[in-house]
């Protein structure tokens, strides 16, 4: 309810600073800009609103998993739902000797992605009666833009 009146307050104040006919685009922009700075101001003090995400923002998760993720069907299957299903970048640690020993997986994309594959590792059926638990979903404030596919390394 406060998002739909705070976008009717944003248009009412588009119209009223385009609808003067002697405003320069320049001077109408500050006075949007100084309608709206008072329209949240006078939101904020009263009841203060969430965060707003989007589902396409681009976040970056670090996901730790133990169980039978050292194996290299549970990293295909990684490879798979993160790069080819999800369309994620990313990488998963390389295997380690100790099978019993956490892997972490970590991946950027856009938020409903990454959310429906943080869905997908909590749910932990791999397949070939193997079982994999999260047990850390952390996620990271800016995406660092280092990978153009997800990458995994096999023993």
């Amino acid at each position: 309810m406060l998002k739909h009146f705070l976008l009717f307050l944003l248009t009412l104040s588009v119209a009223q600073a385009f609808s003067t006919v002697k405003t320069s685009p320049r001077a109408a922009l500050v006075r949007l800009s100084e309608t709206t700075d008072a329209a949240a101001a006078d939101s904020s003090s009263s009841i203060t609103p969430p965060a707003v995400t989007s589902p396409n923002d681009i976040v970056a998760c670090r996901i730790q998993v133990q169980g039978a993720a050292q194996g290299g069907y549970f990293r295909a299957h990684v490879k798979n739902e993160a790069g080819r299903f999800r369309k994620l970048i990313g990488t998963m640690s390389p295997p380690s000797e100790d099978p019993k020993a956490p892997a972490e997986i970590y991946v950027e994309g856009k938020r409903r992605s990454v959310e429906g594959f943080v869905r997908w590792c909590k749910k932990g059926d791999v397949g070939l009666n193997q079982r994999a638990i999260v047990l850390d979903v952390s996620y990271d404030e800016l995406p660092t833009g280092m990978y153009d596919d997800f990458y995994v390394k096999t023993k």
